[in-house]
């Protein structure tokens, strides 16, 4: 879903700068380069102009809600791999080798205190 997503607002971002690099400012813009000065005739008498910025608004609409969908996917965690949940069951604490002839289960041998040298 997120490499959907991702891959969508870049396409919007490549779109957008095409777009805003189209329209024409005060001068004659870059739609002039690509042989602009005949878009009277395809898009009608005013031109291209409510054309481009209905696209435009429409576009920067789109980027801000792929913006805000990738960050609030960005922040969910993200589900943990085979190895990642095997490592997590994996004790932390050092595991006591048991004495050779023990049974598991039963306490070990007790050993004698040694007796202390005085009069006790």
């Amino acid at each position: 879903m997120y490499g959907v997503i991702l891959f969508l607002h870049i396409l919007i971002c490549v779109l957008l700068i095409i777009i805003v690099l189209l329209q024409q400012t005060r001068g004659t813009g870059m739609s002039s380069v690509f042989g602009g000065g005949g878009t009277e005739s395809v898009f009608g008498g005013k031109g291209a102009t409510p054309f481009f910025v209905k696209v435009t608004s429409g576009l920067a609409i789109a980027f801000f809600l792929t913006s805000l969908t990738l960050v609030l996917l960005s922040r969910r965690p993200r589900p943990k791999t085979a190895v990642e949940k095997g490592l997590q069951e994996i004790p932390t604490q050092p595991v006591i080798p048991e004495q050779p002839g023990a049974v598991p289960g039963q306490p070990g041998p007790v050993i004698p205190e040694e007796p202390t040298k005085g009069g006790k």
